[in-house]
């Protein structure tokens, strides 16, 4: 092991750099998202560092390549890395308040948060290879060898901190995880321990708790509402208790958006869109089998279940954490014999499953983005195809209706139209502002279903809002051409 010490060294921080990355994502996407735009910024920022840490550590490395220098750097790395809790709140938190480019505030972020990290440790690399070669003769060999345990590093630490480490012990506490991995790591790699370097070890170390301790006061401080802080395998989650109007909500936030909320008071849904759901009833008097593909907090899946007796409801959720916050912060029981919940993808669910619902409820977005798979003409072919005769398709879509924000709504129109045979658009809110993104209403008829008009009067204040001869210019949108959604 000793003999192999520095390759182990390179090993790790390869790791390391690739953690920090993932770790960018989580740290960000409560204040800019997880988008595309958000992870190309993040990683073109992270690759820039690395790129000027490896230059940088090649013109030190030609000047003082040692393993002591090695040890130094591991440690200032740990010091730099236990700024980020600090950071995430007294600068992400106020530069995604104050910029609306989602693109300007995430590059700005990671470069103020995770440059200098990345910066430090890519330093490694170099003084190692420069470390290893004894001649000129093994200058390739020793590149070859010290760039392959670096990426190899890098590919162990993308799997380990994507499937185990975030869904099982979270963002804050991985970050914790790689400042003492750090410090270790100099400790290990430091060849004459003396009084000097023992000193800057208790120094770093007193910083950097510090640091940590001052980042979590800080966060809970700014967020006093935040009651769980947490993260699954998808998503970085927050669960809230808010206030409003006399009223206390608890609340389910994933990246930017508010996923889940409920009256904790009367246990009753509180996002106005939910009950557009129960038009189900309405279009399709004989549905009694429904499919929910979104569960988040099952907020609409435990109202179906009170307000129908005698019908059932399939909830497909890809997010397990979810259904087990459901059921722990938001009451959902899971042992009810009407409720059946398939922890998978909503696109392989509608592509494979068998079953045939008479409703199927469409609510999956990540932030504000949906996933283009459930946007589709063929994802649409597959819920038309999941549907009994004379069933339903009833979609939450966040678009405007006109303008430059209306590309969403008018391309799903579109497909929609391409497959059903008859299609409805329903404002939530009464929205003079036709270019603002605001929650619609989309239903897809299979058929010629038998309106229950006895039910007109309950579901009059939500049918007075379907928008009339609504028009589009927009194809139709492919699994080939997805023009829409992340």
């Amino acid at each position: 092991m000793k003999k192999y010490k520095l390759e182990i060294i390179v090993f790790l921080s390869g790791a390391i750099q690739m953690g920090l990355e993932l770790l960018a994502a989580r740290i960000l996407s409560p204040y800019v998202g997880s988008s595309n735009v958000v992870w190309t910024s993040i990683i073109g920022i992270i690759l820039v560092s690395m790129s000027l840490g490896y230059w940088y550590g090649g013109k030190k490395a030609d000047k003082n390549a040692s393993l002591n220098t090695i040890a130094e750097v591991l440690l200032i790395s740990a010091v730099a890395t236990s700024f980020i809790p600090l950071f995430e709140t007294l600068i992400v938190k106020n530069i995604a308040g104050m910029i609306e480019n989602l693109i300007v505030a995430a590059i700005i972020c990671a470069i103020i948060v995770f440059s200098i990290p990345s910066f430090i440790l890519a330093m490694i690399s170099p003084l190692a290879v420069k470390l290893t070669v004894k001649n000129n003769t093994e200058i390739g060999s020793s590149s070859g060898r010290i760039s392959a345990l670096s990426t190899i590093g890098s590919i162990v630490g993308t799997f380990f901190m994507g499937f185990v480490l975030i869904p099982h012990i979270g963002a804050s506490n991985i970050n914790i995880c790689i400042v003492i991995v750090l410090m270790l790591m100099s400790i290990v790699i430091r060849e004459n321990k003396n009084k000097k370097y023992w000193y800057s070890l208790l120094f770093a170390v007193s910083v950097s708790i510090m640091l940590l301790v001052l980042g979590k006061y800080i966060f809970i401080k700014a967020n006093p509402d935040i009651v769980l802080d947490t993260d699954s395998q998808y998503s970085r989650i927050w669960i809230k208790e808010v206030q409003a109007q006399d009223t206390t909500y608890k609340t389910l936030q994933v990246d930017r958006a508010l996923e889940s909320y409920l009256d904790t008071e009367t246990n009753e849904m509180g996002a106005e869109y939910l009950k557009y759901y129960d038009l189900l009833e309405y279009f399709n008097q004989d549905a009694t089998a429904t499919l929910l593909i979104g569960g988040a907090a099952y907020t609409y899946p435990m109202h179906y279940l009170a307000k129908y007796e005698n019908k059932t409801i399939d909830v497909v959720e890809i997010d397990d954490k979810m259904t087990q916050i459901a059921e722990e912060q938001f009451g959902l029981n899971t042992e009810d014999p009407r409720l059946k919940i398939y922890n998978q993808d909503g696109r392989t669910y509608l592509n494979y499953s068998e079953n045939q619902y008479d409703a199927i409820l469409i609510d999956a977005f990540k932030g504000l983005d949906a996933p283009f798979e459930l946007t589709t003409y063929e994802a649409m072919v597959n819920a038309k195809n999941r549907l009994k005769d004379n069933g339903v398709v009833i979609t939450n879509v966040i678009s405007a209706i006109e303008g430059e924000d209306a590309d969403f709504l008018k391309y799903e129109y579109a497909t929609y139209q391409a497959v059903f045979d008859d299609v409805k658009i329903f404002t939530v809110k009464d929205y003079r502002e036709i270019e603002e993104k605001q929650n619609l209403i989309l239903v897809g008829i299979k058929g010629n279903p038998q309106i229950d008009k006895t039910k007109y009067g309950e579901y009059e204040e939500l049918l007075e809002k379907e928008i009339l001869d609504f028009t589009t210019d927009k194809d139709i949108v492919t699994d080939d051409f997805a023009a829409i959604g992340n």
